[in-house]
């Protein structure tokens, strides 16, 4: 009833899409005309289009006829025809908004719209995916696309070289994670000479789980360390020290913000251990330090979820894809204390070098715009952060699947014993089923 009355008012959903509907109409009639050029003339149209913008056009001006192009190579070289509604979901691509897409309609083609259009003004645009897997599956298999219609693409993985991010960075168009290129960043800021810098700029960016990149880790701090000169047997000391407290007798445990406090015993014990006479003293704070982050690594940090020991070393779990983080350490000296608690070498405490969170990071893009399944319910922080605003795009069939409301379970063993029962269920069925576990133990 509130989306009918807001229609009607003219700022409900519906009345959003009206434009946008008229633009997809304007590409769609274009399809004759498109379907009978060869090869060579719809390749020439890249051209076309840039030397059209040298005279003064915009990228609104082109847009119908560029989306046609896309739409018409798409199927020439993928064997895939964007549908009406993946060019509805291109255009507010291309208007940095964010478009809401259900699962399964096919953002990854309704991104080369966007990417297509944008890469013409010679600026280049990242494509950002969530994994190296997906940026180097889309860069390989959206690239045929790319190249057919005379564009360069590049990718930013794990492990290659600076001349090969160079090069990624210099394509018209670049997949890549979010991790790689926003350490690019905080490396090109850290270099001498301007020529050892890899990126170019930040013109347009189009980020895939755009909630899970700029709401849910848009906080996480990307740090590039160095060498410290801190020695690293007081870390030793410390948790030898912790390891004999007791939680909710010598320190509480604020688990929302992975927080410890000492209480009043815990502080008296720790005076007592180290012979000094108040912990809260100046000349005390580098060894409260030392004791607070053995406190965090013995409390808060746990082993299989946080955190594996492999090899001698304590390897970092992400916390929101589960991949092992390997060469990556925990900042301010918690990685020396897990090294300690875990009774493997600790090595020297690092010194922040440079740090940017992907909030700051993203905002620096010209022009912001992103896709997801679930955006919606998050369109107030998308505002209040990076201007943007959500569009869901309809489906382009009737919806069959349901969206079933959340189950709560009173018990860890209520809620497990019913995934069982589920899987198996779902197995008999011949039907595959994707478990998604916070940890590595779970």
């Amino acid at each position: 009833m509130l989306e009918k009355i807001k229609n009607l008012l003219g700022f409900g959903e519906e009345a959003k899409l009206k434009p946008l509907k008229k633009t997809a109409d304007a590409i769609e009639a274009l399809e004759p005309a498109y379907v009978s050029m060869s090869d060579e003339a719809l390749r020439g149209k890249t051209d076309e289009f840039k030397g059209r913008l040298a005279k003064g056009e915009t990228l609104n001006d082109l847009l119908p006829e560029a989306f046609a192009t896309v739409r018409e190579a798409a199927k020439r070289t993928l064997g895939l025809r964007p549908f009406y509604v993946q060019l509805i979901g291109g255009i507010v691509l291309h208007q940095g908004r964010i478009a809401e897409m259900k699962t399964g309609e096919g953002k990854t083609l309704t991104a080369c719209l966007p990417a297509y259009l944008n890469a013409l003004e010679g600026k280049g645009v990242h494509i950002v995916t969530v994994n190296d897997y997906l940026a180097q599956f889309q860069g390989e298999d959206m690239g045929k696309l790319y190249r057919f219609l005379g564009m360069s693409v590049g990718v930013i993985t794990h492990g290659l070289d600076n001349e090969q991010r160079r090069k990624a960075y210099a394509s018209d168009i670049t997949y890549g994670t979010n991790n790689e290129m926003g350490f690019d960043y905080l490396r090109d800021n850290m270099v001498i000479y301007r020529k050892d810098m890899v990126q170019r700029g930040h013109h347009y960016a189009i980020v895939d789980e755009v909630d899970s990149i700029l709401i849910d880790e848009a906080r996480t701090p990307l740090i590039i360390s160095g060498q410290g000169d801190k020695p690293t047997d007081m870390y030793e000391k410390a948790d030898r020290f912790v390891a004999r407290l007791r939680n909710e007798v010598d320190y509480t445990v604020e688990e929302k913000d992975k927080a410890v406090v000492f209480t009043e015993e815990g502080t008296r014990k720790a005076e007592a251990a180290f012979g000094i006479e108040n912990l809260s003293d100046v000349e005390n704070n580098e060894l409260n330090h030392y004791l607070i982050q053995a406190l965090k690594a013995n409390a808060i940090m746990k082993r299989d979820t946080d955190y594996v020991v492999q090899n001698g070393e304590v390897v970092i779990v992400d916390e929101f894809t589960g991949r092992l983080m390997i060469g990556r350490r925990y900042s301010d000296g918690l990685h020396q204390a897990i090294e300690a608690k875990e009774r493997v070498k600790v090595e020297r405490e690092s010194k922040t070098l440079a740090t940017i969170t992907f909030q700051n990071y993203f905002r620096m893009y010209s022009k912001l715009s992103g896709m997801t399944g679930t955006a919606k319910t998050e369109e107030t922080e998308f505002q209040g952060i990076y201007n943007l605003d959500v569009i869901q795009i309809p489906t382009n069939k009737p919806m069959i699947r349901k969206e079933l409301n959340d189950v709560v379970y009173r018990s860890k063993k209520g809620k497990f014993d019913a995934v069982v029962e589920e899987i198996a269920a779902r197995h008999k069925t011949g039907q595959p089923i994707l478990v998604g576990t916070i940890s590595v133990e779970v």
